[in-house]
């Protein structure tokens, strides 16, 4: 079956230590810096295997590496808005949370003169306006929910829910949702932060599950996009580096396997199923479109 492939590096840097874990201790954020020296091994190996990327870039990063962002621009890869400095947006009101996405788009701008149609939210949290947020700004797609596995689907807004009443599914709006999931993230996997968020997997056990999840969707789900989420501060060790090359060289071998960034398959994906269309075409996701709430 034809699967296409992204491969996307969140390259937060110091931003998630400020912004998510809201640390000032200097060994705490120091550890965001060595993203800026893996962004460049990562390159390098996409540029070895001819591979496109996609690199969703804090406003707080762009500023403090416009270099290596400016690279990421000229070698061809595609570049997503993910927030101001790591913020949760629910931590904000609605004011906050637009001036958080104009200072990501005004940093972006800054440091390489692009607009990204994309948008990632910091630790993929929303509040109940992000996306009626990110359709004001003009946003395209999303990539931070989890609706899905692997399956594109358009978002939704004004759903309704507590653990009181059933749920309420609000309508589905232009804009296509890329589905994300915690087991395809590098972070929970490999990163250590304290007790909470003991990672340190020896990158064999996150190789096989790697694989057999594209195995799965490889023979079962035509056209799907399958979607791997790294961070350059930890994958970009050197053994973990060495497990992405050979799932890279693995899928590569695989009939009607191709690479895309999310932009391209989101536009794609969009043009192929117009949201009036989709919206008859008994996606779950639809559900809003008969007005039905759930039992």
């Amino acid at each position: 079956m034809p699967t296409r492939c992204a491969l996307t590096f969140d390259f937060d840097a110091m931003s998630v230590w400020l912004g998510s874990y809201k640390t000032r201790n200097p060994s705490m954020v120091s550890r965001g810096e060595f993203g800026a020296i893996a962004v460049p091994r990562i390159l390098d190996l996409l540029g070895k295997h001819r591979l496109p990327g996609t690199f969703c870039i804090p406003g707080h990063t762009a500023l403090a590496y416009p270099d290596i962002v400016k690279r990421i621009r000229d070698e061809g890869h595609e570049i997503v808005h993910h927030g101001w400095v790591h913020e949760n947006p629910a931590e904000f009101d609605e004011a906050g949370e637009r001036e958080n996405i104009e200072k990501g788009l005004e940093a972006l701008h800054k440091a390489a003169n692009v607009r990204p149609k994309g948008y990632r939210s910091p630790s993929w949290d929303f509040s109940e306006r992000t996306i009626k947020i990110l359709l004001d700004y003009g946003f395209s797609y999303d990539s931070s929910l989890m609706g899905s596995d692997f399956i594109p689907y358009y978002a939704r807004i004004d759903d309704r829910f507590d653990d009181k009443t059933p749920y309420h599914f609000g309508p589905n709006v232009d804009l296509v949702e890329l589905p994300v999931a915690w087991v395809m993230d590098d972070f929970p996997h490999f990163e250590f932060v304290d007790k909470d968020t003991y990672g340190l997997s020896a990158p064999s056990k996150v190789e096989e599950i790697w694989r057999d999840e594209f195995d799965y969707v490889h023979n079962n789900i035509p056209d799907a996009l399958f979607s791997i989420t790294m961070h350059p501060q930890v994958i970009g060790r050197g053994h973990r580096l060495m497990m992405l090359e050979r799932l890279i060289e693995d899928f590569s071998r695989r009939d009607g396997v191709t690479f895309s960034t999310m932009g391209a398959y989101a536009e794609r994906w969009r043009a192929e199923n117009p949201l009036a269309e989709w919206l008859t075409s008994g996606a779950p996701q639809a559900q809003s479109a008969c007005g039905r709430d759930a039992l």
